[in-house]
């Protein structure tokens, strides 16, 4: 898992990414589609068109990092937006990395009585 320090926003950039892109393209769109400064430590997730892969960018002050997790099974769930980015949650995040809805999870079980 990504060690995100508290304060830092989670950005994902809606529509479809080139999957074959790295980390110095990638930086490219945030600055120039998304308007954002890629160095300043937010978090910025990119979907393939087949929606099971993602690609994770990121600067933590020393250097930028590239993540990339691929699904077994199912898609990720992705926003419907064609432009732009939207802000997510660390929490969030870590639900859409698990393949699990991210806009409104739902518990598995909960407990009726104490005893």
């Amino acid at each position: 898992m990504i060690p995100i320090p508290s304060g830092v926003r989670v950005w994902i950039a809606t529509g479809h990414t080139d999957m074959r892109r790295g980390m110095r393209s990638l930086a490219l769109t945030v600055q120039e589609s998304l308007k954002r400064d890629p160095h300043a430590g937010d978090l910025y997730i990119f979907r393939g068109r087949r929606g099971d892969l993602v690609k994770i960018l990121w600067h933590d002050g020393l250097g930028l990092s590239l993540y990339a997790k691929r699904l077994d099974r199912g898609k990720f769930i992705w926003p419907s937006a064609s432009a732009g980015a939207i802000s997510i949650s660390a929490a969030q995040m870590a639900y859409m990395l698990e393949g699990i809805d991210w806009r409104n999870p739902q518990l598995s079980w909960r407990p009726q009585s104490a005893g």
